[in-house]
C-alpha cells in the first residue's frame, strides 16, 4: 500500500492553536488509508517511533508482541494482531526466508527502499517546524548515496 502522510488527529487539526496543525511536520505521520480509516479521531503513538528497535518482537507464527507500552497500545488501537495480518505476516515471514537463503536480489527488492521515494522539498506548506527532516528523508540520503540497501 501506499503510504500518505495524514494529520495524527482531526481534532487537532479542527481545535489546533493555528489552525494549521494537518500540515504541520509534527502532526504527521504516514499511514496507509486502512490504518489511517481504523485510527479515526483518536491519538496515536508514531509507529516510526514506537514500533521500531527492541519494542516489538515478531514471532514465527506471524504475531506480533509489543514489548513497551506505546507498542503494545499501538497494537491494540490499530488491530494490527488481527487474523488477516498475522496470516500475511507469516506469509511474508516465509517468503523473506527462502528469499534471504537463496535469492539475494530477490530479498533486496522485497525490503528495499521503493524507486519512487517522495521528495519532501517540493512540500510548501505555510510552515515547517523541522526544516532539516528534509534532509534526513530517505529521498535526501537516496540523493546522497547514503541510503541503505534495505530496511
Amino acid at each position: 500500500m501506499k503510504p500518505y502522510a495524514y494529520p495524527s488527529t482531526r481534532h487537532h487539526r479542527r481545535h489546533g492553536p493555528t489552525g494549521y496543525l494537518d500540515v504541520e511536520y509534527d502532526n504527521l505521520l504516514y499511514a496507509c488509508r486502512a490504518c489511517n480509516a481504523v485510527k479515526g479521531d483518536q491519538r496515536v503513538p508514531d509507529p516510526l517511533r514506537t514500533l521500531l528497535g527492541d519494542a516489538v518482537a515478531v514471532h514465527d507464527d506471524g504475531h506480533i508482541q509489543g514489548l513497551s507500552r506505546p507498542a503494545r497500545r499501538l497494537i491494540d488501537l490499530m488491530q494490527l494482531d488481527r487474523p488477516a495480518y498475522v496470516a500475511r505476516r507469516r506469509l511474508l515471514q516465509r517468503i523473506l526466508a527462502a528469499a534471504q537463503t537463496g535469492d539475494w536480489v530477490l530479498y533486496r527488492t522485497l525490503l528495499g527502499f521503493p524507486n519512487a521515494l517522495p521528495d519532501l522539498s517540493r512540500l510548501r506548506p505555510p510552515s515547517n517546524s523541522k526544516p532539516g527532516g528534509v534532509e534526513q528523508s530517505f529521498f535526501a540520503q537516496r540523493l546522497r548515496g547514503q541510503l541503505a540497501e534495505t530496511y
